[in-house]
């Protein structure tokens, strides 16, 4: 008899494993409490796989064999309470995904910030070498989609805290680990260590044919790794000291070892600007070393590669004002690192959903820099509170459009406006990708 799997979300990652599922012989069935897209709906019809839209079977799901859970639904949901009081194993889309990959080769990045930069970067560098690559996860496609429909020799896969409490035997053949910071608290009863112990599952299952790429810069990270005993080969990155493996930066230059192969280059060189952006490019670099990329591909591929949409993304200037497009900062350690790169005065665009954040973290940074705040969300009281005697002047806005029109108004010539939000975007927009969206076009409209 087929093994029953129940799908809990119907996003890319839970219709992906449907798919997956389906192709490999499960009885499926996919259950979403919110209204499924029309797009995923249509999916699910076209591949005759049984699924409810806007609530929960829940004696169905609790007879189920197995529970692929969206990253989006956390485990103090009282339907996940009750399919572990019951004993049902629950997975993420990345280990089914795994079951399935065959002799491919992954590349899985994680870490509080930089991922997506670095993982779009490592993806360019494999695609200028010509390898048979795909980017899966909060990037293109799930990665279970990405087998059952185009599958790949290798795959280059963003990953969350959130898939890796789902894992039980993934294993990535490279993992890079780029910083620890306090993020998404509110899906860890506010503990730092669980979060912190998440970010490391990455490399449980790794053997000592497998590649960790970390910074050792990063304290939580060093700090973390004197209390595990690991089986893999590790290859650390810094700014701050020279290493005998890895990768390091010195005299402006970046030196990389790994194995027989060095690579040295020019930060100047860099296509990516800033010394969070140095981080992600070693990173990166290093995961193409042991993909055996050639040094003159990994050189031209950092040296070509260009930005992503959301990420620090210049929009447009406007008499004499800069705007800059940075709605994939969702956390204040994103917001560190734009704030920090700013070379102007600043009109910052804050807010949304608040995740537990720790304002502190860049007070200093706003004092020095920022010369008014735009709070752009539902609820604005802990940005009001915090920022009230930081900077001269605050404004409410319920919108993208009065958001860019109020500053544009403060703004004057030679500044910068940053949306740089340090918040999720639910409260007001679909997405981050569409906050950013709206962003741009009411700039367009000045």
């Amino acid at each position: 008899m087929a093994k029953k799997l129940i799908i809990l979300g119907a996003g890319e990652s839970g219709v992906g494993t449907a798919l997956l599922a389906k192709q490999k012989g499960y009885d499926v069935f996919v259950s979403d409490a919110s209204a499924i897209q029309p797009v995923f709906q249509k999916e699910l019809e076209d591949h005759q796989i049984e699924f409810e839209s806007g609530s929960h079977s829940v004696e169905r799901i609790l007879a189920a064999d197995e529970v692929m859970k969206s990253p989006g639904i956390p485990d103090k949901n009282e339907l996940v309470k009750a399919i572990v009081a019951k004993g049902i194993p629950i997975i993420s889309e990345i280990e089914f995904g795994y079951r399935y990959k065959g002799n491919s080769k992954i590349a899985a990045i994680t870490g509080s910030n930089g991922k997506t930069t670095t993982t779009s970067l490592l993806y360019h560098i494999c695609q200028v070498a010509e390898q048979d690559v795909a980017v899966v996860g909060n990037i293109g496609f799930s990665f279970a989609r990405q087998i059952a429909q185009y599958p790949k020799a290798l795959y280059v896969i963003e990953v969350s805290s959130f898939q890796l409490d789902g894992i039980i035997s993934f294993k990535p053949d490279i993992a890079i680990l780029l910083n620890i910071t306090e993020d998404h608290l509110d899906r860890y009863n506010y503990e730092f260590e669980r979060y912190v112990k998440s970010k490391f599952r990455i490399i449980e299952n790794q053997t000592a044919n497998d590649y960790f790429i970390y910074c050792i810069d990063d304290e939580v990270i060093t700090k973390h790794l004197e209390l595990l005993t690991t089986n893999t080969n590790p290859l650390p990155f810094s700014m701050k000291q020279e290493l005998k493996k890895g990768g390091y930066i010195k005299n402006d230059q970046m030196m990389l070892k790994i194995q027989e192969e060095r690579v040295t280059m020019s930060i100047y060189d860099f296509a990516l600007k800033g010394k969070h952006n140095a981080y992600n490019t070693m990173a990166a670099s290093i995961a193409a070393s042991t993909l055996g990329i050639r040094k003159e591909k990994i050189r031209e591929a950092v040296s070509n590669f260009h930005n992503l949409e959301h990420r620090m993304e210049f929009v447009a200037t406007v008499r004499g004002v800069d705007f800059i497009n940075d709605s994939k900062a969702t956390n204040v350690n994103s917001t560190w690192y734009a704030l920090e790169s700013m070379q102007k005065s600043t009109v910052l665009i804050l807010g949304g959903v608040d995740k537990g954040n720790d304002y502190e973290l860049i007070a200093d940074l706003v004092k020095e820099k920022v010369k008014a705040i735009i709070c752009m969300g539902t609820d604005n009281s802990k940005i009001l509170e915090f920022f009230k005697d930081k900077v001269e002047t605050i404004v409410e806005a319920d919108s993208a459009k009065k958001a860019v029109n109020a500053a544009f108004k403060i703004a004057e010539k030679g500044d910068v406006v940053l949306l740089s939000p340090a918040c999720a975007s639910f409260d007001l927009f679909k997405n981050y990708e569409d906050r950013g969206r709206q962003f741009k076009e009411s700039v367009k409209e000045l």
